[in-house]
């Protein structure tokens, strides 16, 4: 496996696109995703889109040529699975540990913490559920 880019080196903006076309990617066959799906789920005008993903592709983190699909490169993909693996260990402290109810709120929180969760910080909370949900 190749070394895992340490994402504070990855701008908070960069990560959310990222996030954001792995999310879609992984509901389609083929994992090409478009300009406008990601200005709508994101709640972006287009333009604004197609400028993320000038300097997404500058940071080899996408395959697009404009007007194409877009497509995470496994540079990108990395660093997607990475906020997904957070998430979802965020997710479980919320839900488990602090025992909060709404998943609103708990999904809104592991998607504002999630970028800036180390990997030493995620190493440690993965040791902690581990170790607390085997027990409860």
């Amino acid at each position: 496996m190749t070394e895992k880019k340490n994402l504070s080196n990855i701008p908070e903006s960069y990560q959310r696109y990222l996030d954001e076309i792995y999310s879609i990617a992984s509901k389609k066959r083929g994992g090409w995703v478009t300009n406008k799906e990601i200005a709508s789920s994101l709640g972006v005008e287009p333009a604004s889109v197609s400028g993320m993903l000038e300097k997404l592709k500058e940071h080899d983190l996408i395959n697009w040529e404009p007007r194409k699909a877009i497509r995470l490169t496994k540079k990108g993909k990395e660093i997607a699975l990475q906020l997904n693996e957070i998430h979802q260990l965020l997710l479980l402290f919320f839900k488990h540990v602090l025992k909060l109810k709404d998943s609103n709120t708990i999904e809104e929180l592991a998607c504002q913490i999630e970028h800036h969760i180390t990997q030493d910080v995620k190493q440690s909370l993965k040791k902690f559920l581990d170790k607390y949900l085997n027990q409860n």
